[in-house]
């Protein structure tokens, strides 16, 4: 059958233009996406998702990466730096096991990520004959590492599945939803043939206001109180600085928590909560307020913190109230909402003397002692701030810079512009830097990776290089796993499996015409970030990190290791 149509003009026949290809279900998808305002899909195409990469290609915007995982890093990155929802296509079977990992981080993180999985032949679901690709039980995998998941199973209800995964994904507390669709399915859908799908409106359950007032008296009552926030209260940056000024308190942040105040703040401490020079301010505080924070183990010496009483605790999901660090006064609700009504009912605290100037005092110490600890680390540090404008992206991978410095005194000044992965697993910095630089074009976006985080995906450099987004990515190479070789040392370990043969990172990015800078000593760091920036497209720094003067300090990460004398 030809793909082109003939026609006729004064008896000569004229070959026209290809004819339309017919509508199938990618372009439901591509109108689902429209809908919500989406114009990008990360992905791998397969023989399970044909239709949807073609419709979305052809009409939207499809990047392709190497590996299942990468696309939802990306998707993931991608929203959490726009505030939007991120599009992942994969295939089935080993395609959406190969995602599995990474929509644990955009669950851990609650990203908005809409992850469309193949699925094999609707007839053959469920009946174990062995078909290509075909998992038992895959949609209970989705369930695991999804907040929902689906199965297409009607031709004329795809759009009312997709529906109603967007409308999980954007009811609070966000988190990702997974859909798997057949094959066979993806072909016969089409946009003329849908029902229709009435979202459900929203609902916020009011705000207790007994709960509201208490919280306002202790408030009041307070002379040195301590305000903690998470991710939870994103999005609420304005009353929550107005309460600052109010009440006169300092601001401790979770990682996830940074940037929503902008961190040059003077009454930010930020994420240095754990920190030694901290810890006579948390004994001296009279309150604790926390916002959307879990109070995560790494962030409170494995739950070993002593936090201040009495704690007024802000939070959407009910099962978060008292989990932790039991809640002397909890509010349900969402965090801009509960926070400007505490702001409306606060005219003022009666803060002690002389504790904003003790909270100023705190924040600048902390960071003054990291900055002499990490040595040539200061340096590049230092640097990046030099160069970035503040509304940009940088993306950390797990590695010693961005445990160590990167999370606690590289400032942010938005929380969209800090990315990196939540549930702590290693190599997905790239793949996020590649998501959130093509969500944020307008501005450089960084990359901070170890060389053997990136040598988990490799092969998205590539990525990289084919999508040519702005983007840097700075490698530290120390020749393997720089925080489990001190993790061992610290520990007493025999030195094992840390020691990795490393790429030559030149060679690669020359043969992936990529430009290539060598960093060796930290002082010149600034000007070959600046000319790596300068190029506006993709670019990799190495730092050598055996060269950096003076050494940096060892990081251990705040990992507990069982002892003979703890009691069973």
């Amino acid at each position: 059958m030809s793909d082109t149509t003939t026609a006729t003009q004064g008896g000569v026949s004229t070959v026209d233009q290809p004819a339309p290809a017919r509508r199938t279900g990618g372009d439901v998808l591509v109108e689902v996406m429209r809908r919500h305002g989406i114009d990008t899909a990360f992905g791998v195409i397969s023989i399970h998702n044909l239709p949807l990469v073609e419709a979305v290609a052809r009409d939207l915007r499809f990047v392709e990466v190497r590996h299942e995982a990468a696309a939802v890093n990306a998707a993931d990155a991608y929203a959490r730096a726009t505030g939007g929802i991120g599009v992942a296509l994969t295939s089935t079977g080993t395609g959406a096991g190969n995602a599995a990992g990474a929509m644990v981080e955009a669950l851990t993180a609650g990203s908005r990520v809409l992850h469309v999985t193949g699925q094999i032949e609707s007839e053959f679901l469920g009946s174990n004959r062995g078909v290509i690709h075909e998992v038992p039980r895959q949609l209970q995998m989705l369930e695991a590492v999804s907040s929902y998941a689906a199965t297409v199973l009607e031709r004329d209800r795809v759009e009312e599945e997709l529906e109603r995964a967007v409308e999980h994904i954007l009811q609070a507390p966000h988190g990702p939803a997974s859909v798997e669709w057949p094959t066979d399915l993806q072909y016969l859908a089409s946009p003329e043939n849908q029902l229709s799908f009435e979202p459900r409106p929203r609902r916020l359950e009011p705000v207790d206001e007994s709960a509201l007032e208490e919280a306002v008296h202790l408030l009041r009552a307070a002379q040195r109180p301590l305000i903690w926030v998470g991710g939870g209260a994103a999005g609420a940056g304005e009353p929550l600085e107005e309460l600052l000024r109010l009440v006169h308190g300092g601001l401790l942040t979770s990682n996830s928590g940074r940037g929503i105040v902008p961190e040059d703040h003077s009454q930010v401490i930020g994420n240095f909560a754990s920190d030694p020079g901290v810890r006579d301010l948390l004994a001296d505080a009279d309150l604790l307020l926390s916002v959307g924070t879990h109070f995560r183990s790494n962030e409170t010496k494995s739950y070993h913190l002593q936090l201040p009483t009495p704690h007024v605790q802000i939070d959407i999901d009910p099962a978060a109230l008292g989990r932790v660090h039991p809640a002397d006064v909890a509010i349900q609700g969402d965090a801009y909402l509960v926070l400007n009504a505490l702001v409306e009912r606060l005219d003022g605290t009666a803060a002690g003397p002389g504790w904003r100037t003790r909270v100023r005092e705190t924040r600048d110490k902390v960071r003054e002692d990291l900055f002499a600890y990490i040595g040539g680390y200061a340096d590049i540090c230092r640097g990046i701030r030099e160069v970035l404008p503040r509304e940009s992206v940088v993306a950390r991978d797990v590695t010693i810079p961005s445990s160590q410095w990167g999370n606690r005194l590289l400032e942010f000044y938005r929380r969209e512009s800090n990315i990196f992965p939540v549930g702590g697993g290693i190599g997905q910095g790239l793949a996020m830097g590649i998501g959130a630089s093509l969500g944020r074009p307008d501005v450089p976006t960084l990359v901070m990776a170890g060389d053997g985080g990136l040598a988990v995906h490799l092969g998205e450099l590539a990525s990289l290089a084919g999508a040519r987004p702005w983007c840097t990515v700075v490698v530290f190479n120390d020749g393997g796993y720089g925080v489990l070789r001190n993790m061992q040392a610290a520990n007493g370990f025999e030195r094992h499996g840390v020691d990795l043969f490393t790429p030559n990172f030149g060679a690669l990015a020359h043969s992936l015409d990529l430009p290539h800078w060598l960093v060796k000593d930290s002082v010149c760091f600034a000007d070959a970030l600046r000319e790596a920036v300068g190029t506006r497209g993709p670019a990799i720094i190495e730092v050598d990190v055996e060269s950096l003067n003076p050494p940096p300090g060892p990081f251990v990460p705040p990992v507990h290791i069982p002892r003979d004398t703890e009691e069973a």
